[in-house]
């Protein structure tokens, strides 16, 4: 995703109050095209009630929204016409056939009745349901009703597609196809997805917001989310013949070096010096037998913890 990409989606301090509840409290963000961004939180952040309000299934009390330069509030016809939804509870009639169905959605959706066959094909090739079309819904596997709801939401070409807790309940290889189908659909929409689940955000999203009791108190890529709190700089050195550790700790740039393993070294370095370069070169030359640098990272949750406890960016 090019930070050049077209804005398909920006929402400007959404507020929503549930009686005397705020439950939603200044939310700004923005998504551009080719973009998978993760909306994390703990249960009770808010995620919900921020995607329905950005799929215009929920009016936000104050608060802007554009879907590819409409006004959701203004114009809401021809900026919902841009967005496809899957709520959490995945929008299928149990008793009604794959085909049928989605053709409904996309008569919904006000498609051309000569394009509607194209676009099943399309659909259901995209989201792997091609031996499902006669088979009624409720007959099938949780993983694939959630296929078929994703169906629904895109059979129509939409610019941005918004998921809430798009795996919830799933089992682990359900999981694992449904993550992959996001990926995809990342490469050809806009993509928003919430949940609760670290993994998820690290194995499918370009960009992760944290929402925080209503309030998102840090964005950023999930590489740089990696790298929060880390106090120095940093990176694992892999040596298979590696020297006496007083040779490591000579290198300009070194500022510390911790043995984890026979071969592996912790190297800590300024945050305006890396010595990796001049490692892999001495290494070459002395025949050290280096392995690529793996790059100091926290954990996600721990990234996570610390992040929600401050409630600071």
């Amino acid at each position: 995703m090019s930070v050049t990409a077209p804005i398909t989606l920006a929402a400007h301090n959404l507020v929503r109050c549930f009686g005397r509840n705020e439950a939603i409290r200044g939310v700004s963000l923005q998504l551009r095209q080719g973009e998978v961004l993760g909306l994390l939180g703990q249960n009770g952040a808010g995620k919900s009630t921020t995607l329905q309000m950005l799929a215009g299934t929920l009016l936000p009390q104050s608060g802007q929204i554009e879907i590819c330069g409409f006004d959701l509030t203004r114009h809401p016809r021809m900026a919902k016409a841009k967005i496809g939804f899957v709520p959490e509870r995945v929008p299928v009639y149990q008793d009604m056939k794959v085909d049928d169905f989605l053709m409904f959605a996309a008569r919904l959706r006000r498609m051309p009745p000569t394009r509607i066959m194209d676009a099943l094909a399309e659909t259901k090739y995209r989201c792997s349901l091609q031996d499902s079309g006669k088979k009624i819904i409720g007959t099938l596997s949780k993983g694939y009703q959630q296929r078929i709801g994703i169906a629904q939401a895109i059979i129509h070409q939409p610019e941005v597609i918004i998921l809430d807790e798009p795996t919830v309940s799933l089992d682990p290889s359900q999981i694992r196809d449904i993550r992959a189908l996001i990926r995809e659909l990342g490469s050809l929409y806009s993509v928003i997805l919430s949940t609760h689940l670290l993994d998820e955000v690290e194995s499918i999203c370009d960009r992760a917001e944290i929402l925080h009791h209503g309030r998102l108190v840090y964005g950023s890529t999930s590489a740089q989310m990696q790298q929060y709190g880390l106090n120095q700089p940093g990176f694992i050195l892999t040596l298979l013949s590696p020297p006496a550790l007083p040779e490591l700790q000579s290198v300009a740039g070194v500022q510390q070096v911790d043995q984890l393993s026979a071969t592996q070294f912790r190297i800590l370095h300024a945050h305006d010096s890396n010595p990796g370069a001049a490692l892999l070169e001495l290494a070459a030359k002395k025949g050290w037998l280096a392995e690529p640098l793996v790059p100091l990272r926290s954990a996600l949750e721990d990234v996570f913890m610390q992040i929600t406890q401050t409630g600071k960016s």
